[in-house]
């Protein structure tokens, strides 16, 4: 007797197909099967789902007759089926950020995954299964004791046992959150047989020191196999094995970036996300999903306990861990002391950074380091001690100009400049990734005098080099290095990382204290433990104060107080650790509250304007963004589209809250030869924003279907956007 079965394909939002659909089997499957199925002329990658709550068997609002379906092609019953609470994950995420839910769901397994037939997974599974029989079994006695904790560091523990609400951990930078997340899942672990645990960070570039910590406490307690990583870095064959290993129940912690929110992992009990704030977390592409906000969604259908963790917390998350009394929905846990060398916390005030201003007013006019901290981080190389110069712009120019007819190296795909890259002597685009070598002579006018308009971190490293070719490192560092030795400087960003490994060699020769001066973007700013680390200078922090985009004192604030956090770490007490900022704008009260790490303070500033202009977290946004051969083009759908929105059904009861903008070009209004606009539609309610946004659905693809004869045209919406 053949079954009807409702499958999830991979199917974009703006297809009309973008529902379940039905096929035939020669069994009933549960939901949440894998199987292979036709479709067109291709074969793809299924998830049986379940049936529609109106129920009946329609497509394009018409009976299909049994004859016009087509039967499923294989099964793929070597899996186990997702789970209902992984299935609700995802039909939650596709309908909150108005994406397909064939989309969102196939994204989130694995891509090899969607690759393989039934016999070449079965192949698959049977070597990966001998993987696993084969390795060793665990030994309690090899594993080291835990650290004991510090007085705060346990009461933070007690707070997150008997809580029962989201937990925000609070804590100073260095004051051991990474201990509490340890001991957290050593908890769990050792509590609960089967319990599982997740734990999230921003970037590809945390996760090897991460995994290595959690490799050295727990591999020896419950297998080679029990802390896997689920990243993009990653190969397919890799990321296929860490998915079926959390996925059977195998690895019970899972470390990722945000696509690891979507692992199956049927015994979840622990979520943790490291770093809460950093806006990493929040998709750019596809599904524009926030996993941060996904893993309090998914702790609460799992029941799970989700622990959100920073020193520096989303404005969002801040506003949610007010007291309850107040409104607050998040428990709020405090750790505002660093973690001695000891292992014991000090209330010191001087184990903080001070931070220090430098008014580039009065410094010579041009100079990349100003004196006073040139001076600092010849001090502290003379002491044996290293620094960190951090500048949030890679290549060795942004811009390479002609002095005589003032060209400039201009992306000819994108609104944007191609950056001058020294080391291979080129001019590169990091939007399209257009290259070209650079010039000999000016292309308009013919002449010779080109030069480079502005820094980046490799004119930064090549000018410390030659600021500081003359000092000399003292011969008590090691015996390994002669007396005399020049100062040494690693760089370290996107371009001198590109190759795989030359990361992991790079941060090794920081630990091991090879390194004498660190110069690198926002990738060596927040996260990393250098413990060797006292001076930190942040070369060029103005280009955001000034932003129209409103979440950039936020996210300039938390950059800041991050990397000096990177400061003094493991110093001894005696060592004052710094800060130094180069600043044309000494006196901004940013730099007020950075001086005094009050994140308290500057939090309540930034909060209190926001109510005032009824920003987010006191509204709630979201962007149609359209993609076009023309602005004209992606424009004139978004306004017609919010014309189209006076014709929908219940128009009015929706006017009255929610607001609909104008259409404008995106701030970098043309990338790889596509122009791009956006509209903000905006509500003091989410109900009414998401109930809007699922009615204008309809009138998106309609208006689309009379725009697209012109040319490409796409469109996609962002829910809760970050940038803006």
């Amino acid at each position: 007797m053949s079954e009807l079965l409702w499958v999830l394909v991979g199917t974009p939002a703006y297809s009309q197909m973008a529902r379940p659909l039905t096929y035939i089997s020669e069994s009933r499957l549960a939901p949440g099967t894998l199987v292979r199925v036709p479709l067109g002329r291709r074969e793809l990658l299924g998830v049986v789902w379940d049936a529609p709550a109106e129920g009946g068997l329609e497509l394009n609002g018409e009976d299909l007759a049994p004859e016009k379906l087509r039967c499923v092609s294989a099964v793929l019953d070597a899996i186990p089926p997702l789970t209902p609470g992984w299935r609700q994950l995802l039909a939650f995420t596709a309908s909150y950020y108005q994406r397909s839910l064939g989309e969102v769901a196939l994204a989130a397994l694995p891509p090899q995954l969607r690759e393989l037939n039934a016999v070449q997974l079965a192949r698959r599974l049977k070597r990966y299964t001998k993987a696993c029989a084969t390795q060793s079994a665990p030994t309690r006695a090899a594993a080291s004791p835990s650290p004991t904790l510090s007085a705060q560091q346990s009461s933070v523990m007690a707070q997150f046992a008997a809580a029962t609400t989201p937990c925000l951990l609070f804590g100073a930078t260095g004051s051991g959150k990474t201990e509490i997340y340890l001991q957290s899942v050593e908890q769990l672990l050792a509590k609960d047989a089967q319990g599982q645990a997740m734990v999230l960070v921003p970037e590809i570039n945390l996760t090897p020191q991460l995994e290595a910590r959690f490799e050295s406490r727990f591999s020896a307690l419950y297998g080679r196999d029990a802390v896997v990583s689920l990243h993009s870095g990653m190969t397919p064959a890799q990321r296929l094995k860490s998915w079926l290993a959390a996925h059977s129940g195998s690895a019970r912690i899972v470390l990722g970036t945000r696509m690891a929110i979507f692992a199956s992992m049927p015994w979840l009990k622990l979520i943790v996300v490291d770093e809460e704030h950093d806006p990493s977390y929040k998709s750019g592409e596809g599904a524009r999903y926030s996993a941060r906000d996904l893993a309090v969604y998914r702790a609460r259908l799992d029941g799970a306990r989700v622990l959100l963790g920073s020193a520096t917390p989303s404005l969002e998350s801040w506003h949610r861990s007010r007291p309850a009394s107040e409104g607050g929905r998040y428990l709020r846990l405090h750790m505002p002391a660093r973690v001695g060398p000891a292992g014991k916390a000090s209330d010191q005030p001087g184990r903080l950074p001070a931070v220090r201003m430098v008014d580039m007013n009065h410094q010579p006019k041009g100079c990349l380091i100003s004196p006073p901290v040139l001076e600092a981080i010849i001090a502290r190389v003379q002491r044996g001690e290293q620094s960190m110069v951090f500048l949030n712009q890679r290549g060795y120019a942004p811009v390479l100009l002609c002095a005589d007819c003032d060209w400039k190296s201009a992306c000819p795909h994108c609104s944007a400049y191609r950056v001058f890259h020294k080391s291979d002597r080129t001019l590169r685009c990091h939007h399209c990734g257009y290259a070209d070598p650079v010039p000999r002579a000016c292309p308009a006018c013919g002449s010779p005098e080109l030069s480079g308009a502005g820094r980046g971190t490799e004119r930064l490293a090549e000018h410390l080099a030659e600021l500081l070719s003359g000092v000399r490192r003292p011969d008590s560092v090691s015996d390994q290095w002669p007396l005399g030795e020049p100062v040494r400087i690693a760089r370290i960003d996107a371009d001198s990382t590109r190759l795989k490994g030359q990361l992991g060699s790079q941060l090794a020769r920081v630990h091991s204290g090879e390194v004498d001066v660190l110069v690198g973007t926002q990738m060596i700013a927040k996260g990393h433990d250098f413990r060797g680390i006292t001076l930190v200078a942040a070369v060029n922090p103005d280009q955001a104060l000034f932003s129209s985009d409103f979440r950039a004192p936020e996210r300039l604030f938390s950059l800041l107080l991050q990397a000096a956090g990177r400061s003094g770490r493991d110093a001894d007490i005696g060592t004052r650790s710094e800060m130094w900022l180069q600043s044309h704008q000494p006196r901004h009260p940013l730099f007020e509250f950075l001086k005094q790490h009050d994140f308290a303070g500057f939090a309540g500033q930034q909060l209190n304007q926001r109510a005032q202009a009824g920003l987010p977290p006191f509204s709630f946004q979201a962007l149609v963004r359209a993609e076009a051969r023309s602005q004209q083009q992606a424009q004139g759908f978004l306004d017609a589209a919010r014309a189209g929105a006076a014709s929908m059904q219940h128009a009015q009861e929706f006017a009255a809250g929610i607001n609909l903008y104008p259409a404008v070009p995106m701030s970098m209004p043309r990338v790889a030869n596509v122009e791009r606009a956006q509209m903000l539609i905006e509500s003091v309610s989410r109900t009414a924003l998401q109930r809007f946004l699922s009615s204008w659905q309809a009138v998106l693809h309609q208006t689309r279907g009379q725009e697209a004869g012109n040319g490409l045209l796409r469109w996609a919406i962002d829910v809760d956007p970050l940038a803006i």
